[in-house]
């Protein structure tokens, strides 16, 4: 019996290091990213669910009984905590083999670092189990497995912890210092650096596609936006014929866009907006307008700055920059714009517009993408362009060749179904209410799966009434997943005239599925936005 427990104990420890390694890569091993976790309802509940509280009542009274000894003679306790520990530990491994069989497995993506973890976590708990099965008394062998239990998401947090500043070491030694050297070696690269709390990745692929047709084009590719992401992308993809190098970047501090342009050396910048995105870990606003400024400020003398117009931050940065700079804006104003589109229509598949520029020229744009959000994004990537030498018609005719899945949403339509808008990649707060202005144009209900935003500091009850008053305008039905503001969306749709049953906290997946079965018809709409259930994401596309 006591094998068997030993077994049960070490496959679903297994599933913890597995599941905490999955996380802490999840969150970049960033430890204000993954703190942040467990301020939301569910990182509360990973630390207390039900499984953690019954245990801890197990452990104190048996802890009790060990050490005043009154366990002596009454076979009955060790039948009892046996008994409850080999059901807890049953029912986790039925949940572990239940979410292999489901495909809905946590464990993190095996790149050397998790391989080495994982080596790392597997190896203490060989050692814990070893030692605790060589422990003569049944019940101290049951009280210190008991333990182990409890304590191994903090001992893996320990191992992460431990070894992070010699993976710092060996990141900066023979990644990030062979990358500088490597991005010096290509004297005439044209490096265009792109920043911002959002829209980085959809400019990025616009700016990517158009300049193809004149140049040979390297871009970062999807979540490779860290300095070791791009280290890597110079080491492994930057060639002797690429003329362009086109690189996303992303910080969750101050100095983190630095240390990416003292990589890559960007002769451009391009800053696409700044927002409260990620305010938590900075911990202000300001911080967060600085660190996205570092682009700016390294750039070389005679390099050339590219802002958003539209957005009060970047517009402030732009007036403030004293070197060569450009903004692009969406309308026109007496700003000295470079750029600027109008006769902005949108489509359910499509967007047109026209663009002009400050010496007198103008062309039509139709672009197979979903919502005009995209023309801010686009309009970056075109006035980058025409920097390099392209002329509108040429990069009108390029962006004939940009595809749905490059910009923000992709929309899925099954026989007899609803149509679904998947906006999943990424989640922040102008985003979502971009995405729910696009949402307005489909005549028939609408309804939205989202999660709550995290992150956002001290703006997160504004940001999420100002999202919920959005919905109750625009959506027939909201299901929010997470908890966390979930009465701040509710407050803010009612206040704007939505009832209060259309308006649910769902958790679980099939109840979510449940109820959208119910709700919709062919020809409805259903916004999938952030990070829904994956289960979700797979039975409505």
């Amino acid at each position: 019996m006591f094998y068997i427990l030993s077994i049960f104990w070490f496959i679903r420890t297994t599933k913890i290091i597995l599941f905490y390694l999955y996380l802490w890569q999840l969150k970049e091993y960033h430890v204000g990213r993954f703190l942040s976790h467990f301020r939301t309802d569910k990182g509360k509940r990973l630390l207390l669910s039900e499984f953690v509280l019954a245990k801890i009542i197990i452990l104190f009274p048996f802890l009790w009984l060990l050490f005043t000894q009154r366990y002596l003679g009454k076979e009955f306790f060790l039948s009892a905590i046996l008994g409850a520990l080999s059901f807890l530990y049953f029912i986790e491994v039925f949940f572990v083999f239940k979410n292999i069989f489901q495909k809905n497995f946590k464990k993190p993506v095996l790149t050397k670092k998790a391989a080495f973890l994982i080596a790392a976590g597997l190896l203490i708990e060989i050692l814990v189990l070893f030692v605790v099965i060589n422990v003569t008394d049944i019940y101290f062998f049951l009280f210190w497995l008991l333990l182990a239990d409890i304590l191994f998401p903090l001992i893996i947090c320990l191992i992460v912890l431990f070894l992070q500043p010699f993976v710092v070491l060996y990141r900066d030694e023979f990644i990030l210092k062979k990358a500088k050297i490597e991005r010096t070696k290509y004297k005439k690269l044209k490096v265009i650096g792109i920043t911002g709390s959002y829209g980085k990745t959809s400019t990025k692929e616009f700016l990517s596609t158009i300049l193809s047709e004149k140049f040979r084009v390297l871009k970062t590719q999807k979540h490779q936006n860290s300095e070791v992401g791009i280290s890597q992308c110079i080491l492994k993809e930057l060639k002797w014929n690429h003329q362009v190098f086109i690189v996303e970047m992303g910080a969750y501090g101050q100095r983190g866009i630095k240390l990416l342009s003292d990589i890559v050396k960007p002769q451009i910048g391009i800053l696409t907006g700044i927002n409260e995105q990620h305010l938590v870990l900075f911990g202000s606003q300001d911080k967060i307008i600085k660190t996205k400024y570092e682009l700016i400020e390294n750039l070389p003398k005679d390099g050339l700055a590219i802002f958003n117009g539209d957005n009060k931050y970047c517009l402030e940065l732009y007036k403030k920059t004293n070197m060569s700079k450009k903004l692009y804006k969406t309308e026109k104003s007496d700003l000295g714009l470079d750029i600027w589109a109008e006769d902005i229509k949108t489509e359910k598949e499509n967007i047109l517009f026209k663009i002009f520029t400050k010496d007198g020229k103008s062309a039509n744009f139709k672009i197979n993408v979903l919502g005009a959000q995209n023309v801010l994004n686009i309009s970056a990537a075109i006035l980058t362009a025409k920097e390099l030498g392209m002329d509108l018609e040429e990069i009108s005719q390029a962006c004939s060749k940009i595809k749905p899945e490059q910009g923000t949403m992709k929309l899925f339509k099954k026989r007899d179904d609803p149509f679904i808008i998947d906006s999943t990649y990424s989640a922040n707060s102008d985003g979502v209410i971009a995405d729910l202005d696009y949402l307005k144009i489909w005549p028939l209900k609408k309804a939205i799966i989202m999660p709550c935003l995290i992150e956002l500091g001290k703006s997160s009850k504004e940001i999420h009434k100002k999202i919920g008053k959005k919905i109750g305008k625009v959506c027939d039905l909201a299901i929010i997943t997470t908890k966390e503001r979930f009465e701040e969306i509710k407050q803010g749709a009612i206040e704007a005239g939505m009832p209060e049953e259309s308006i649910l906290y769902i958790e679980k997946p099939e109840e979510i599925i449940n109820q959208i079965s119910i709700f919709s018809s062919p020809g409805d709409v259903v916004l999938l936005e952030g990070r829904v259930p994956k289960e979700v994401s797979k039975f409505v596309s």
